[in-house]
C-alpha cells in the first residue's frame, strides 16, 4: 500500500492517544483501556519504542519494541503488533515488524523475540516469511493480579 510511513512515536497528541487506544482494543478485548498517561509512561521509558504506521498522517498500525540489557547480552522483544482491521493485508504489519527489527538491531540486540497466538494465522505466516523461526521453549506466566 503506497504512502505507509513507519516511525517512532516521539510526541503524543490527543488524537494519537485515541488511535492507539482503539488499536489496542482491536488487539485484545481483555487488555485494560490504554490512557494517554499510560502512553506517556511508555514513551518516557528508555527501554521501549512505540512504532506507528501512518497513512496520510492517520495512525493505522502500531507495535512496541522493548530492548533490555541483561548479563547474557542485549535482548529485544516485539510486542503488540496490530494493524487497524480496515487496513489489514496491505503490508503494514510487515513494515512495522521490519522497522522493529531495525530498531532492535540499532540498539545492539543480536536476536529479536516475539510471541503470537496460533489462531493469528496471517500474522504467523508473516513472521515466518520475515525469517522468524518457531522456538522450542516453554513460556511461563505468573499472574500478579
Amino acid at each position: 500500500m503506497p504512502g505507509i510511513q513507519v516511525s517512532p512515536l516521539k510526541t503524543l497528541t490527543p488524537e494519537d492517544a485515541r488511535s492507539l487506544a482503539g488499536l489496542v482494543r482491536q488487539l485484545s478485548s481483555t487488555a485494560p483501556a490504554l490512557s494517554a498517561e499510560d502512553l506517556a509512561r511508555i514513551l518516557a521509558a528508555p527501554s521501549t519504542t512505540i512504532l506507528v504506521a501512518r497513512i496520510d498522517e492517520a495512525i493505522v498500525g502500531m507495535t512496541t519494541v522493548a530492548v533490555i540489557r541483561v548479563a547474557t547480552g542485549t535482548r529485544a522483544s516485539i510486542e503488540d503488533v496490530v494493524v487497524a482491521e480496515t487496513h489489514r493485508g496491505h503490508g503494514i504489519g510487515e513494515a512495522l515488524v521490519r522497522e522493529a527489527i531495525a530498531t532492535a538491531q540499532s540498539q545492539g540486540a543480536r536476536k529479536v523475540d516475539l510471541t503470537s497466538r496460533p489462531s493469528r494465522e496471517a500474522a504467523n505466516h508473516m513472521y515466518k516469511k520475515l525469517g522468524f523461526t518457531l522456538r522450542e521453549t516453554n513460556v511461563y506466566r505468573y499472574d500478579l493480579a
